[in-house]
């Protein structure tokens, strides 16, 4: 889509001219500037950072800024105006309107023509809210001029809005400015066609008073001709540095030849500059058409429009570089207005007077305001940096560049899940998961990636990877398999019965033979932007596959599915749930009672699989169950696991799972494993769909069924292996009871799973003090205190021995390293 960048400028300063190139991924088809990707993902180089940036449209002006002529920031002023400061809100108001006693009483609001509110209820009625402001505020105005050291002497022909509006803005720049007018008084315009009661002429006095308190000499009744004379316009010329005719569209005859003059004997004036055929003149006054109806702001707009234009001319710049050529524009600024209820305008107790200050403040809180913050409003983890895509890019960007220093915005880049809910939701598709992941990368290749991020992540990838728990067989009584069942090592981990039921339930539902292969499809390296490590266990993964006669792939995870697309898209691979929904349901599948109501959770990694979307459904409504959908799966959030977060940040973890549970009351239903579990971890009643197709057999409620924790999940993952291949290969496996009993209660285990200690490092870090001898006695306790490095930490307990084993009290673990002296 188009990027519009309208920037808006203060008194006398132009406009940048907006960009209206299409920002589009690269590829065969695009145009304009591409965001270029490689192999791994996004360049986070800077000038695919500044696509990245112009890309996220939140710092976009709204609607009601860039169809005002003078790019009055509107929403600002409206917010100062709902906390009732009305002193801040006409300040605002000044930077932008040189005569704001004036305009705040006529101005013909095309503001209100762009406000989205009138598609919900009516605009805001921002020009009688800013008369509010003038009557309330307008005595306290202030202006201060620039000091310059050369001033140039500047002679405005006509005492209009226009032209004494390009007096103000150039009058604030430190210039000479002389305004000579034929009429009695300045602005006779305004007295002639406004009403007193409309238009006081006090408001008319106030903004010329503040002309005079910026130097400006207007000097009334002195009409300009032609001739060489004086009040003739070759002497003026001669004079001066610069002159403005600022008289509007009549005819203009007596300034030939002078001056170049069109067919029907008006000025000829450039309209992007204001340039007239001699380079010291510039034309001004409102030039619409014959006949057009008269607009004050648009007349003011011309006048700042021509003193940028002299300004420029007296520097020696470009009068057109950089300048927008329309007054008016059309905001890219994505708003969802459906998310607002219709709120019509608030009617002024007296139409005449105008609002109250009470009044303008409840029309002011109309205002939504506008802006865009699709993706922070979906995501949690934007949301809890407060932050945006344009300002979280650049963040990541400056982190990255760090030569020497503290990198602070690590654990932010190591926040983000990956899930792709932003780009969902992103009105220009902008994936702040490809940048994460990219950063990621880089930092893992520059040495700057906290190895506590992810370190607990790769070590239980590497769990379930080793021969402990990994092993691949073709079905028993064949030699080849047409299939392989890849459950995924979280599946194993949380519910290992399900995933022996499945195996033997494929095995009887399908022909050809299904194999079987214990093992994880890589995404904890892949997240955690370990691009040696994940290439190293595709490869293995590869290597399993072609050894069992590359069959094709049944998985029962979304991520690993959406793996083995991604990084293996020419290995054959299918999801398991479209495979049940076509088959008979399993003969013990569990009796679901009637009206038993689950709200759906999809896995984010699953987003766009409509297929199993619909699988899902359907076999849970073959169980029974009655479907409440939450979001629908293309807007499903992640659980917390995803990229790693919850190891990274669990803060950010916890609000993400948190944020989702809150969204229904009733139970969750999921069908991916670390999802159910994590609903569990956080208090959220959760059940796995195959809870109710392969139910456990002591036959408890699947909804209450814990989080088995981590070092549950490691056990598990060892005991299935020995278990299968025990019973359905007639293999065994060397299995060593551990040395030393650990009891651990409950609140202990809590405190444990959050600071990732594992049963099997405690039991070592004892096992250990009572052989060495390496352990210390706390007198007041009579608890043992001991450690040992476990890894990359060094694991402390404290705990004392009962006849039942070691009843641990605490423990806790830290990356220094500890030497004892001998």
């Amino acid at each position: 889509m188009p990027c519009m960048l309208l920037v808006g400028a203060g008194p006398g300063m132009p406009l940048i001219r907006p960009c209206t190139s299409d920002i589009k991924l690269a590829g065969p088809d695009s145009s304009g500037p591409a965001i270029e990707t490689d192999e791994r993902g996004i360049k986070m180089d800077s000038d695919q950072v500044k696509l990245l940036e112009a890309r996220c449209i939140e710092e976009q002006p709204p609607a009601c800024e860039v169809t005002c002529p003078l790019r009055v920031d509107v929403r600002s002023m409206l917010a100062k105006v709902k906390e009732g400061d009305f002193p801040a809100a006409f300040a605002l108001y000044c930077l932008y309107v040189p005569f704001p006693a004036i305009l705040g009483h006529i101005c013909d609001h095309p503001c209100e023509e762009g406000c989205r509110r009138a598609e919900a209820g009516g605009a805001v009625r921002i020009s009688q809210i800013e008369r509010t402001l003038v009557e309330e505020s307008c005595s306290t105005l202030r202006r201060q001029a620039q000091r310059i050291a050369k001033p140039k002497k500047i002679a405005i022909v006509g005492a209009g809005l226009s032209g004494l509006t390009a007096a103000f803005d150039l009058a604030m720049k430190g210039h000479r400015i002389t305004v000579l007018e034929a009429d009695a008084h300045p602005l006779e315009r305004l007295h002639h066609e406004y009403d007193p009661a409309i238009l006081p002429p006090s408001a008319i006095a106030l903004d010329l008073g503040s002309l005079t308190s910026l130097g400006v000499d207007i000097r009334c009744q002195c009409r300009v001709t032609g001739g060489e004379g004086p009040m003739g316009l070759a002497s003026l010329i001669e004079d001066h540095d610069a002159v403005l005719l600022a008289l509007g569209p009549g005819v203009a005859t007596a300034f030939a030849p002078t001056i170049r003059l069109s067919d029907n004997g008006r000025i000829e004036i450039d309209p992007e500059s204001r340039a007239t055929s001699h380079p010291k003149v510039f034309g001004g006054g409102y030039h619409g058409a014959l006949g057009e109806v008269y607009s004050p702001v648009r007349s003011i707009y011309d006048g700042r429009r021509a003193a940028g234009s002299i300004d420029r001319f007296l520097q020696g710049a470009s009068l057109t570089a950089n300048r927008d050529s329309t007054a008016a524009a059309t905001s890219c600024l994505y708003v969802n207005v459906d998310a607002h209820p219709p709120v019509p305008p608030v009617e002024a107790a007296n139409s005449i007077i105008g609002y109250t200050p009470d009044e303008a403040i409840a029309e002011a809180e109309r205002c939504f305001p506008c802006n865009c913050l699709e993706c922070t409003k979906a995501c949690a983890y934007l949301a809890h940096y407060k932050t945006y895509p344009k300002r979280a890019v650049r963040e990541i960007h400056n982190n990255l560049s760090i030569v020497m220093g503290n990198r602070k915005a690590n654990r932010m880049i190591d926040s983000c899940t990956l899930c792709g809910l932003c780009e969902t939701v992103c009105p220009t598709d902008l994936a702040m998961g490809d940048v994460c992941l990219e950063a990621r990368r880089e930092m893992v290749d520059s040495g700057h990636m906290p190895a506590s991020h992810h370190d607990f992540a790769l070590r239980d990838m590497a769990d379930s990877r080793s021969h402990r728990s990994a092993f691949m067989r073709h079905q028993p009584g064949h030699d080849k398999s047409a299939y392989l069942f890849f459950p995924g090592c979280q599946l194993a981990a949380s519910a290992p019965y399900q995933v022996q039921g499945l195996y033997l339930h494929l095995g009887a539902i399908v022909s050809g033979g299904v194999g079987l292969m214990m093992d994880c499809c890589g995404a904890p390296a892949y997240w955690a932007g370990r691009t040696a490590l994940h290439d190293e266990v595709l490869a293995h993964l590869r290597a399993s596959w072609e050894s069992c006669g590359k069959p094709e792939i049944i998985t029962a995870c979304s991520t690993c599915l959406s793996m083995f697309k991604k990084a293996m898209p020419d290995l054959p691979v299918r999801s398991l749930w479209p495979l049940l929904a076509k088959s008979p349901l399993p003969t013990k599948a569990r009796a679901v009672p009637d009206g038993t109501v689950f709200a759906i959770h999809d896995p984010c990694t699953g987003r766009h699989e409509t297929e199993i979307h619909a699988a899902v459904r359907s076999l849970a409504a073959d169980t029974g169950l009655t479907i409440r959908e939450i979001s629908g799966p293309e807007k499903t959030t992640c659980c917390g696991y995803g990229g790693l977060v919850s190891f990274a940040n669990r803060e950010v973890a916890d609000a993400i799972v948190d944020q989702r549970a809150a969204e229904l009351s009733e139970d969750y239903l999921a069908y991916c494993a670390m999802c159910r579990d994590n609903f569990a971890r956080r208090g959220k009643r959760s059940a796995h769909l195959l809870d109710f197709l392969f139910p456990s057999e002591d036959g408890a409620d699947p909804a209450a069924r814990p989080d088995p924790g981590f070092s549950n999940r490691r056990d598990n993952r060892a005991r299935l292996k020995a278990r299968l291949l025990r019973e359905l290969w007639g293999e065994s496996m060397q299995e060593q009871d551990p040395e030393w009993t650990i009891l651990i209660s409950d609140d202990v285990r809590v405190d444990m799973e959050r600071k990732l200690i594992l049963d099997d490092e405690v039991r070592e870090v004892v096992a250990h003090a009572e052989t060495s001898g390496q352990k210390l006695k706390d007198r007041k306790s009579g608890h043992m205190i001991a450690t040992l490095r476990t890894g990359p930490v060094s694991t402390w307990v404290e705990y004392e021995l009962t006849d039942e084993g070691a009843l641990i009290h605490r423990a806790y673990g830290h990356r220094m390293d500890v030497e004892v002296q001998k």
